[in-house]
């Protein structure tokens, strides 16, 4: 009776399961299946994986139903045929019919074209076309899937950025982009995926700093951000409840900075390769990866050289690991040295430059006194003007100047001669002795006592002003001029007279007939010396512009009287 009751229950087991695990249900829908053919042969599939005759429900790997509807394909680990290995193709219009489709994996299943449109999969929930070496960006298109739970893009070829639209998929817990080739920064809308759990953007090219939203992310538990161009200082996170992240990965970034709360508020971080500096404190976590910084008391950190380049490359600073900054103090001398050099060498310059000036016009001053203004004897070669005004004599052929000529007087105005030694040196001013009307005065030959042969000036008070008489002779008096000869004398005729009915007569020594008496007829108000040392008739303005200035060192140009 036991047994008996034994084996009813067995079969009765038997029963039960068989009507629990029994053939499952069949693909109910013709669309789905003729969909599912067509995706078949655009991928390739080999007939082993896909049988062409056999119901995709039951017999297909990968393919999942219910209710007789497909839910779910995973091609995830299958093999193309040799034909679908010559031309791989990935047509996503046989899906569109798949409407209850949640997941699709093809994860590992090389697909090299562009990230196909999905959006008419609204149902999709799972979507991991991982390692499909898939190129181009992520377009906008990905926010219609708004019921997305899982999004992994991971190990492509994909380029551009990351969409900011992927902010708006509000149930996503998983988003992995990483070992790519995007750029540009992080956007702010990933922080509004209060959903996420995993966030994985490691190995790309993305640039900035991290955001700080995302640090307020409640669900989030893992961040990996290693391997990017990310820079700024750590997050202070003991004022942020928000984050329970357990596992920060920053690795081999640009961080910089000190360390922060970031260490203990989390089950572990990866900050090695970056440029973090400050001393450790002695009761850091000990499941914190901290190589590869700028960190003091710690081994195995980044040289002194590659801390303080980057450090000055980003004009941040630096605390030298400790250690008084030996180098940095020897640049800072160096350069304060360079700055003292320069101020004091422009100074030193310009205090030598006054000296020379001084000098040049000492030295002038004291030329035309050693010039011979006044009276005494003047060698020959001397050469006058109608305007009283002379640098001395000029020995024949350059040569060096005698010794006579440094005559020193009392009075700029030279000695003073009686108006009876004048009369007799130009007989009585004769028309023999006139030379030529001067616009100031005549001009007459004359000869001293001594046979000094002298140009003697007449002028007349009555026909010319007082004051500018007085200013043109103080001028004659102290000018200088290579091409001008001294002032040796002057008369008052009549001195008990009044000054506006006198007569005055000034006059330069001429020691010998000299040849500009050839040209005494030319019109001219002066008589000068050219650059040969000869005597030529005309105003001094229209010598100066004849001949020019190219006989005239510098110095002589700056200190000349104008004319």
């Amino acid at each position: 009776m036991v047994d008996r009751r034994s084996t009813v229950e067995l079969v009765l087991l038997f029963l039960l399961f068989q009507s629990a695990f029994g053939q499952p249900v069949r693909l109910s829908s013709a669309t789905e299946r003729a969909a599912l053919l067509t995706l078949r042969s655009s991928l390739g599939l080999r007939g082993k994986d896909w049988p062409k005759k056999a119901d995709p429900c039951s017999s297909w790997t990968g393919v999942q139903c219910r209710h007789g509807r497909v839910v779910g394909i995973n091609i995830s680990g299958l093999r193309r045929s040799r034909f679908g290995r010559l031309n791989p193709q990935f047509s996503v219009d046989a899906l569109a019919n798949l409407t209850l489709l949640g997941s699709f994996n093809s994860s590992g299943f090389s697909l090299p074209d562009p990230i196909p449109t999905l959006s008419q999969l609204s149902r999709l929930s799972v979507l991991d076309l991982s390692r499909n070496s898939l190129t181009g960006s992520i377009h906008s298109s990905f926010s219609f899937l708004s019921n997305l739970t899982v999004l992994d893009f991971s190990s492509n070829f994909l380029s551009g950025t990351i969409p900011p639209v992927l902010g708006t998929l509000s149930k996503l817990q998983v988003l992995n982009l990483s070992t790519n080739s995007i750029s540009d920064s992080i956007p702010l809308e990933l922080g509004e995926l209060s959903r996420l759990v995993d966030l994985d953007l490691s190995s790309n090219s993305l640039s900035g700093g991290v955001p700080d939203i995302l640090w307020s992310i409640p669900e989030l538990r893992f961040l990996d951000v290693s391997k990017n161009n990310l820079t700024g200082v750590l997050p202070n996170l003991s004022s942020n409840a928000n984050a329970t992240a357990e596992v920060f990965d920053l690795s081999q970034n640009l961080f910089f900075g000190g360390l922060t709360s970031l260490l203990w508020k989390s089950s572990f971080v990866d900050l090695s390769n970056n440029y973090v500096q400050g001393k450790v404190p002695d009761d850091t976590p000990i499941n914190a990866s901290l190589a590869s910084n700028c960190l003091q008391n710690v081994t195995n950190q980044r040289s002194l050289e590659d801390c303080s380049f980057f450090y000055a490359e980003w004009e941040l600073s630096f605390d030298n690991f400790g250690v008084p900054n030996t180098i940095q103090t020897r640049k800072n001398n160096r350069r304060l040295v360079f700055i003292l050099a320069g101020v004091f060498g422009g100074f030193g310059f310009i205090v030598i430059l006054v000296l020379v000036l001084v000098v040049l016009l000492s030295n002038r001053e004291r030329g035309v006194t050693d010039r011979g203004i006044g009276a005494g004897p003047v060698p020959a070669g001397g050469v006058v003007t109608d305007r009283g005004i002379g640098v001395g004599p000029v020995p024949e052929g350059g040569g060096a100047l005698p010794p006579e000529v440094s005559i020193k007087l009392p009075s700029l105005l030279g000695k003073s001669f009686s108006y009876e030694q004048l009369l007799r040196a130009t007989s009585d001013f004769s028309d023999s002795n006139l030379i030529k009307h001067g616009h100031s005065g005549d001009l007459f030959r004359g000869i001293l006592e001594g046979g000094i042969h002298v140009v003697i000036k007449r002028i007349d008070l009555r026909s010319f002003k007082k004051e500018a008489y007085m200013v043109e002779l103080e001028l004659f008096s102290r000018a200088s001029h290579t091409r001008l000869v001294p002032l040796m004398g002057h008369c008052l005729e009549h001195e008990n007279e009044k000054f506006m009915e006198l007569q005055r007569v000034y006059f330069i020594s001429i020691n010998a007939l000299l040849p500009w008496f050839t040209e005494m007829f030319k019109p001219a108000s002066s008589i000068l010396l050219n650059d040969k040392f000869e005597v030529r008739l005309g105003s001094l303005s229209e010598v100066c512009a004849q001949e020019g200035n190219a006989h005239q060192n510098v110095i002589t140009r700056l200190l000349q009287l104008p004319t």
